[in-house]
Formats: structure tokens, C-alpha cells, sequence
């Protein structure tokens, strides 16, 4: 079993999510649907493995937040349907990091960046989708961008390295998405989202086995400063 945790469920994700991105037609929708669901599904057991047998709370929170990312994929033909359950999950990942936070001044700067970021891309991304007659989306996309931006800053204070660059891909997927869906087109859009976004999800099930501290019985995290840092696990 923890070989099948630590090298075969990895392995597989990687071979379904490129078979998904590269090899899987855009037709039959039905097929490449199923395929692009199949690694998320894996992402989740494997998060579900990696998570300790007494889990807490925090377990809980990140296993809810696949779960609804999941739905989010298979959802986002309607997009706003699809947008609320990626807004859930985010939700439950931004809880499940919000009781973690480690805190240093470094990983608190974090958030000027972040929120120069999340400005700038809102000042591109509201303008278009008015211009683009999808007034109605002024909110939950605003919305969206806010969330997102909390989620990224506090997995980046949990000082847990998967978690924050995971996060970090999660939102440089949905940029490429909402830059190429509202404001103009990125050449190959669809292989830039999907791979940031699997690997983003793949590292935040990652660091579910030692979000709360512990470390489900495997080798114990590599430490660093603390106080500059982010810890590897």
C-alpha cells in the first residue's frame, strides 16, 4: 500500500492527466469529459491515502476541497455552475489553511504581491467581461479573484511548500483560463490550464499528510528556517 501511495498513484495520475491533455479527442464531449475527471479522481484517493487514519479537521477541509474542484471540472460546461463549485472548494481549502498559518513577516509579505496581482488582473478581466456583454459575471468573477487570492496567501502562510506552490499554480491555471476566456486568446490555453492545474492539485493532496503537523507514519518533513521559509511537505 505505501508503495501504491507513494510511486504508483502518482505515476498514474501523470499518465492519465497527459493522456487527458495530449491523446484524448475533443469528441465524443461525453469521453473526453470522462477522461479529464479521471485524474482528479485519483488526485482524491490519493489525497484520501496520504491523509492520516485519525483525521482532523484539516483533513477533512482539503478532502472537501478536491471534492468540489472535482465537480467544478465536470461542471464548467455551465460556467457559473461550474465557477461556484471551484468558489466551494477554494472555500474549504482557504479553512483548512486559514488554521495552519505559521506565522513570519516574509510569508505575511506575501500578500502584496498577491494583492498587486489579483488588482492588475481585475483590472483587465472586469472591463472584458462587461465589454463582452456578461455583466451578470461582474460579481462572482470579482468574487472568485478574492477568494482565490486569500486561499493562495494563506496556504503560502501554513509554511507548507506543497500547499503554497500549489496554490500558486491553482491561480496562474485560472489566470490563463480567465485571461483567454475574457480578455484575448493564449496560444495553447488548454495545455497551460490543465497542466498547472493538475500538478496544483496533485500538491495540495500532497500536503494533506502533514497540513496538521503530523506525517501519517512516513519520513518526517526536511526542516528549514522558519523563519524565512517555507518547510518541505
Amino acid at each position: 500500500m505505501d508503495l501504491l501511495r507513494k510511486y504508483g498513484l502518482p505515476v498514474l495520475i501523470l499518465i492519465m492527466s497527459a493522456l487527458y491533455i495530449f491523446v484524448v479527442p475533443d469528441e465524443p464531449f461525453a469521453v473526453k469529459l470522462l477522461f479529464k475527471l479521471v485524474p482528479m479522481w485519483l488526485i482524491i484517493a490519493y489525497a484520501w491515502l496520504e491523509s492520516p487514519k485519525n483525521r482532523k479537521r484539516s483533513h477533512i477541509l482539503l478532502l472537501l476541497g478536491l471534492f468540489f474542484c472535482m465537480l467544478g471540472d465536470g461542471l464548467l460546461v455551465w460556467f457559473v455552475v461550474g465557477l461556484s463549485a471551484f468558489l466551494i472548494g477554494h472555500l474549504f481549502y482557504l479553512s483548512a489553511f486559514l488554521g495552519k498559518w505559521r506565522f513570519t513577516k516574509w510569508r505575511f509579505a506575501s500578500v502584496v504581491p498577491i494583492a498587486a496581482y489579483s488588482i492588475v488582473m481585475a483590472s483587465y478581466l472586469l472591463p472584458a467581461v462587461k465589454d463582452g456583454g456578461n455583466g451578470a459575471l461582474l460579481i462572482p468573477v470579482l468574487l472568485y479573484l478574492i477568494v482565490i487570492a486569500l486561499m493562495c496567501w494563506s496556504a503560502i502562510m501554513t509554511g507548507r511548500l506543497w500547499a503554497a506552490v500549489g496554490s500558486v499554480l491553482f491561480v496562474i491555471s485560472d489566470s490563463v483560463l480567465a485571461w483567454n476566456k475574457f480578455v484575448s486568446d493564449v496560444p495553447h490555453a488548454g495545455i497551460w490550464i490543465m497542466v498547472t492545474y493538475y500538478a496544483a492539485q496533485l500538491l495540495i493532496a500532497r500536503s494533506i499528510r502533514t497540513i496538521d503537523g503530523g506525517d501519517s507514519g512516513v519520513s518526517q518533513p526536511r526542516p528549514i528556517d522558519d523563519s524565512t521559509g517555507l518547510r518541505l511537505s
